[in-house]
């Protein structure tokens, strides 16, 4: 059963201060003008990822932050002054009894707020009063939203993990099905709903928003990354879930999105009752010797700071640990992964032995020049759309449509070449 949803565990201080890496703390000074010649995206397009949600409102936001940060120290202040404006914005809008305006204000103030906490890898006071001011806005968009928004604690290992459980616009109702919906680690649950026609609600089904072992607001609250954590964590959600007289319990389904594809990947190789896994933007090579050893040291500090440890042999001991191997191949629901020809951070190969391994039906859909985060590209502007194809391709599985294991080639043409796997 879940705790009380006004039931919020208390943050978790660490004051063994950040993760120290080589790479980062020695050429630091290439992060700096890297990112001064390429901009906030240089790692990977997370402006374009944490706009989309908010809608074209936020457009005028994310220019402004392209605009200002000039250095690694530059993102969270940006991030964190963006927010305040919103925040205001929102305040105003209430207070003249606009609550449309207001709404969707806290939103985008939310995810701005929870933007800023990426540079901060440690428990320390920036980092949870972002944390904090986040939670706050999320919550007033959750009481002014168009459909019922409602926040969840999910009891683990005598702690809890966060989520937000949202319910499809004009539910009335019944039993719907459900994704629940696992982000990489880099993004945030409080951008997993878009704030307007988001691609799962829009088609009837509710979606569970996590921040599962190590992400975001779990180690704030104590909860790091392990894979065994993660083969742990599926039977608590799915019995929150099917206690919930809104949802079918024959019809769970599961997204994940760039290392959420891992994560998800694990909890559904230990959960029979996810009936259906799609992913995207793989991340699947065992160990991540291309994303944490040879890619922006970004991404190995912060997964330092999500697995609680903050010395670098220790977490390359610890990251041979981070394998499908000896996992995947319990997995009989329907999977569908999404990768882009180009990915740069985990190679398709690795994906292709996963897909090898999994004893149910299959699909891969590859898009000719893509890269990790799938999409700007030719391929998927003219061929199935990848988030909108998702959407599809788990509707129809949660109600029981047969499926073929099939390669799919989309070609930057428009074109998808199927052949049988």
């Amino acid at each position: 059963m879940s705790q009380s949803s006004d039931f919020v565990p208390a943050p978790v201080p660490d004051a063994r201060g950040e993760p120290h890496m080589r790479r980062f703390d020695e050429q630091r000074w290439v992060i700096d003008n890297i990112i001064r010649a390429n901009g906030i995206d240089w790692d990977q397009p997370r402006s374009v990822y944490l706009a989309a949600p908010c809608g074209p409102e936020a457009n005028a936001d994310f220019a402004v932050i392209r605009e200002r940060v000039k250095k690694m120290g530059d993102i969270g202040p940006a991030f964190e002054a963006v927010a305040r404006r919103r925040e205001a914005k929102a305040q105003a809008a209430e207070a003249d009894g606009h609550l449309v305006t207001a709404r969707d204000n806290w939103y985008m103030a939310a995810v701005q707020w929870a933007a800023a906490q990426w540079p901060y890898d440690r428990n320390d006071a920036k980092n949870l009063d972002c944390n904090a001011r986040k939670r706050a806005c999320f919550t007033k968009y959750a009481a002014l939203a168009d459909h019922h928004v409602e926040p969840v604690w999910i009891p683990f290992e005598g702690r809890a993990l966060p989520a937000w459980f949202h319910l499809p616009p004009g539910y009335r109702g019944g039993r719907v099905p459900v994704v629940i919906n696992v982000p990489g680690m880099d993004s945030f649950k409080e951008a997993a709903v878009a704030l307007a026609n988001d691609r799962f609600l829009a088609r009837g089904m509710a979606v569970l928003a996590i921040d599962g072992p190590g992400q975001y607001e779990a180690p704030i609250v104590g909860v790091y990354f392990s894979t065994d954590r993660w083969a742990a964590a599926g039977r608590p959600i799915v019995d929150w879930l099917v206690a919930r007289p809104e949802i079918d319990a024959e019809r769970i389904g599961l997204v994940g999105t760039s290392f959420g594809s891992y994560f998800g990947t694990i909890l559904t190789a230990h959960e029979s009752r996810i009936k259906a896994c799609a992913v995207m933007s793989v991340c699947h090579e065992p160990g991540g010797e291309t994303i944490f050893q040879q890619a922006s040291p970004t991404f190995k500090k912060r997964f330092m700071y999500m697995s609680g440890i903050t010395g670098e042999a220790e977490f390359d001991a610890f990251r041979k640990t981070i394998t499908w191997e000896g996992h995947a191949e319990r997995i009989t629901a329907p999977y569908l992964c999404v990768a882009g020809e180009c990915e740069e951070l985990s190679p398709l190969e690795h994906s292709e032995r996963l897909l090898a391994a999994l004893r149910g039906p299959k699909q891969f859909v590859v898009y000719q020049e893509s890269r990790h985060s799938v999409g700007n590209v030719a391929s998927t502007n003219l061929g199935p759309f990848p988030p909108s194809m998702i959407a599809d391709w788990l509707l129809d599985r949660l109600a029981g449509k047969p499926m073929m294991s099939e390669r799919w080639f989309v070609r930057s043409t428009g074109q998808v070449e199927k052949t049988p796997m």
